[in-house]
């Protein structure tokens, strides 16, 4: 006579819980691949400044700048300094001559046009999502960095 081991209920119970965790970390790592971002144009900032004064509130305490403007939508007065053309981009820059501290904005695709036409010495507002301030011990400057960039009309 042949017995037949039944499957534990727990053993059940562990296999569905697996494969439910799979599932949603699945779709948690689609959300994250596929997500779109609104067009930095047209959302409100939460702050406009003077590049210069945004530069030295970094230099001054940069830990509390970057908690002020953390992901935040900044519009940012000032005079580009260099324009750095990258692969399928273009990087402008804000440049405080004194320190070498600088602000770089990376543009959004659709408004590449836009910013491959600003030269150096331009007075412009860019509108970005702020991204990260940090100063480097190599470098010996403060870099602010900007995402998502498009010119402020």
């Amino acid at each position: 006579m042949k017995t037949i081991k039944k499957t534990s209920p727990w053993l059940k119970k562990i296999i569905v819980g697996v494969f439910i965790l799979l599932i949603a970390g699945a779709g948690v790592i689609w959300y994250i691949f596929t997500e779109t971002f609104v067009d930095t144009s047209e959302r409100k900032a939460a702050y406009t400044v003077n590049a210069m004064q945004f530069i030295k509130e970094f230099e001054k305490n940069e830990a509390l700048a970057n908690a002020k403007y953390n992901d935040k939508i900044v519009i940012v007065n000032g005079r580009v300094s260099e324009t750095e053309p990258a692969d399928t981009t273009i990087n402008i820059k804000f440049t405080d001559t004194l320190t070498d501290a600088y602000i770089i904005f990376a543009f959004q695709e659709q408004h590449l046009q836009e910013a491959k036409q600003l030269k150096e010495g331009d007075s412009v507002s860019i509108k970005g999502s702020f991204s990260n301030g940090s100063y480097s011990d190599i470098l010996e400057t403060t870099s602010i960095t900007f995402k998502r960039c498009a010119i402020n009309k």
